[in-house]
């Protein structure tokens, strides 16, 4: 060290540089210990920390979802009323009364006790509670309302004469039927409320009745002035002998429509012994009508007809004495008298009528 003109030297020990290097490794190593420990403390802290948050992140979100589901539970059943509502104003046809001789259940004091037993041990299913015995009281009317024109379809049938256990047969036959299993349930055990099944039963029921109905000759087969021959007895237009005949003649000009009396497929359409050309209409349930002497055809084999459809134009083929339509209406091949049906169609077969005419727009 230099010093006002002089220089002086300071000598430093080895073991003084030991001790010394010695003291600042220890405080270094001091310093790294309390830093590590400050880090582990605050790690675990804050690992304590998260876990807590989470914990009471979970809680949060528990207790926020079950209110959730509460209020999803008050809108979906408030939405499942307003659609009942619909439902029962668009079915305001709806039979609510029971009359004598109807076998349809009736649930509403049970399903009022149900109500009242549900609003007690959980409130906030009461108005779901509600909701299930208006559903009920829903189908119940809906099944009296289908066993009611299943009634209405069999009483118009038996006065035309026929028998509905014949329309009913189609119930049972399972003799052309197939398809793949697509089973109906009402319960998520996959079983299927007895009020339902017997609403699926009624239901059935009254459709097969009311296609026979529509079955049934309900419209006259030509615009034509009058019947030139009638069913039964007659004397052989060409040989003056006694003969029986089978339909109605109705005279009219060459070329005149001639319509489907009823609903039904094409069976035929071609030439026979003694009718000429000649179309045959299949209605179901061992129902034809036969119409021929045809100038030409209007329709063709397997077409699907509505009654008062166009099937073929007046003629004079086969054995005819001149233009005219001859009419049968045949029942397991057995002609029987059309002149019933067409003129109680009127009378009887009004709903029918109403029916075929909303097909046809």
């Amino acid at each position: 060290m230099r010093s006002q003109g002089q220089v002086r030297f300071i000598k430093i020990s080895t073991r003084l540089q030991v001790i010394a290097a010695a003291i600042t490794a220890a405080l270094l190593i001091a310093w790294l210990v309390t830093m590590a420990v400050m880090t582990v403390t605050s790690y675990v802290s804050s690992r304590d920390r998260a876990s807590l948050l989470a914990r009471e992140a979970k809680i949060t979100s528990a207790e926020s979802r079950v209110s959730e589901y509460r209020n999803d539970i008050k809108g979906v059943a408030g939405d499942l009323e307003k659609r009942q509502e619909f439902l029962e104003k668009m079915m305001n046809s709806l039979p609510q009364d029971m009359k004598a001789g109807e076998t349809v259940s009736n649930s509403s004091s049970e399903a009022a006790k149900t109500i009242d037993k549900v609003s007690q041990a959980i409130p906030e299913a009461a108005q779901l509670a509600r909701i299930e015995a208006r559903q009920l009281a829903f189908v119940e009317g809906l099944t009296r309302l289908a066993d009611r024109r299943a009634a209405s379809a069999e009483a118009a049938i038996r006065k035309l004469g026929l028998s509905p256990d014949v329309m009913l047969a189609s119930l049972d036959d399972a003799s052309a039927m197939g398809g793949p299993f697509l089973g109906l349930a009402t319960s998520a055990d996959g079983s299927l409320d007895p009020r339902f099944r017997r609403l699926g039963v009624s239901l059935a029921r009254m459709e097969a009745l009311q296609r026979g109905l529509t079955s049934i000759p309900n419209v006259l087969p030509a615009s034509l002035e009058f019947i030139s021959s009638g069913f039964g007895y007659r004397a052989d237009p060409f040989t003056g002998a006694g003969a029986f005949h089978a339909g109605l003649d109705f005279k009219g000009p060459i070329g005149a429509p001639i319509y489907s009396a009823a609903r039904g497929k094409v069976s035929f359409v071609g030439q026979r012994q003694g009718y000429g050309n000649c179309v045959e209409v299949d209605h179901g349930n061992g129902m034809i009508t036969r119409y021929a002497h045809m100038s030409a055809f209007r329709t063709q084999l397997g077409k699907d007809v509505l009654a008062g459809e166009e099937i073929g134009a007046i003629g004079s083929t086969g054995r005819s004495t001149g233009p005219h339509l001859h009419f049968e209406v045949r029942i397991h091949d057995q002609p029987v008298n059309p002149r019933p049906f067409l003129e109680a169609a009127p009378h009887v077969l009004e709903e029918t009528r109403a029916h075929n005419a909303a097909l046809r727009k």
